[in-house]
C-alpha cells in the first residue's frame, strides 16, 4: 500500500494505491500533481490567467476556444443545470462573489439589494452558447463561469484515469473530500469510506450513526451548508445562517434546513454537481429529483437541535 498527498484547488488531495512490491512509484506523485495543476490552470477563478478567468473577463460578443477538459466540464455542468431547472448553475459566480464567498470576498454581512440585483442579472445558464465541434463558447457579456461545485470531482476522475493509464487499477483518490475508489486493498477488502456528517450540536441527543460504503467503481461527493457560512441577524433578532451554497434561482443562500447531501455515482464529476443541485433543491424536491433520475443520495436534515437522515431509493438499493 502506498499513500501520496499534496495541495490543490485551495484544499488537499490524497491517493492510496495497492501495487506489487517491485513497482517503481517514484513518478506517481508528480503525475498526480500535474493532472490537478492542469485543471487549475484551466478552471480556476482564483487564477487570473486561467482559461475560465480569461473567458469571464472577455468582452461581450466574443467566442472563445476551451481546452478539451474545460469544455467537457462545461457541457456536463450545463446538462445538470438543465435537468435541475437551474438549481445548479455554473454561471452563479456573481452571486457567490456578491455574498463574499468568491476569490476576493470577505464573507460576513448581507450584500445590499443593488449589489444582489446586479449579480442576479448576470446569472443564467441558458445564456451560455457552445459549439461542440469547435469547443467554442460564446461570451454574451457579463457571464461569469464558476466550476467550484464540479472541478474537484473532475479532478478525482482525471487522477484516477491517469493512474489507470500507468497500470494502477487498485486505488482510492480524494480531492477536497470528494472520493472515487476502484479495485481493492492488498488484503482483498474494498475501499471502505465513512460518509461525511454535519458537525453535531452540543445538545444533539440523537447523533447520526456512521454510514460506511464500499467504493468499488463508485464515487462519493457531499454538498453541505456547514463548510463555509456566517450569521446575520433576522427581523426577529434571531441568527440566520448564510451558507456559501447559493440558490441561483433566488440569489439567496439556502435556508430550508437541509444540512447536507451525499451522492454516490460512478463518475465523481457527476456526483459533485448533482450533490450541489440536490442541496439547493432541499429535502422534499431533492428526494423527488433523485427518485426520478435514479440517483443514490443521502439527505441530512436539521430538525430542532438534531439531525435526521433519509435516503433515495437508489441509495437504499446500494445498502442491501
Amino acid at each position: 500500500m502506498h499513500e501520496f498527498r499534496g495541495l490543490t484547488m485551495g484544499t488537499t488531495w490524497m491517493v492510496r494505491c495497492a501495487l506489487p512490491a517491485d513497482n517503481d512509484i517514484s513518478a506517481l506523485p508528480a503525475l498526480i500533481q500535474s493532472q490537478l495543476d492542469r485543471i487549475v490552470s484551466q478552471m480556476s477563478t482564483w487564477e487570473t490567467d486561467s482559461d475560465l478567468s480569461r473567458y469571464n473577463s472577455a468582452a461581450a460578443g466574443t467566442w472563445h476556444t476551451f481546452p478539451h477538459e474545460c469544455f467537457d466540464v462545461l457541457r456536463h455542468a450545463l446538462a445538470v443545470a438543465e435537468a435541475s431547472h437551474g438549481a445548479y448553475d455554473p454561471t452563479s459566480g456573481p452571486l457567490v462573489n456578491a455574498w463574499g464567498f468568491g476569490p476576493n470576498g470577505i464573507p460576513g454581512e448581507r450584500p445590499d439589494e443593488a449589489t444582489l440585483t446586479a449579480a442576479r442579472r448576470r446569472v443564467g445558464w441558458q445564456r451560455v452558447e457552445v459549439e461542440a465541434a469547435t469547443r467554442r463558447v460564446y461570451q454574451p457579456g457579463g457571464i461569469y463561469l464558476d466550476f467550484s461545485a464540479i472541478a474537484k470531482g473532475y479532478g478525482v476522475d482525471a487522477v484516477m484515469e491517469a493512474l489507470n493509464a500507468q497500470g494502477v487499477v487498485h486505488a482510492l483518490v480524494e480531492v477536497g473530500g470528494e472520493l472515487r475508489g476502484q479495485g481493492m486493498k492488498p488484503d482483498g477488502q474494498p475501499w471502505w469510506v465513512g460518509l461525511e456528517n454535519p458537525p453535531a450540536a452540543e445538545n444533539d441527543s440523537a447523533q447520526l450513526s456512521e454510514t460506511v460504503l464500499a467504493l468499488h467503481g463508485l464515487s462519493v461527493a457531499t454538498s453541505g451548508d456547514y463548510r463555509r457560512f456566517f450569521f446575520t441577524s433576522g427581523h426577529d433578532g434571531t441568527r440566520v445562517r448564510q451558507s456559501h451554497t447559493i440558490d441561483p434561482r433566488s440569489g439567496e443562500p439556502i435556508h430550508h434546513g437541509l444540512a447536507g447531501v451525499t451522492v454516490v455515482h460512478p463518475v465523481c464529476m457527476a456526483a459533485d454537481a448533482i450533490s450541489t443541485a440536490l442541496n439547493v433543491l432541499g429535502a422534499a424536491d431533492g428526494q423527488r429529483f433523485a427518485a426520478e433520475h435514479g440517483i443514490a443520495a443521502r439527505f441530512v436534515q436539521r430538525s430542532g437541535t438534531t439531525h435526521m437522515e433519509t435516503f433515495s431509493p437508489a441509495f437504499e438499493a446500494l445498502c442491501k
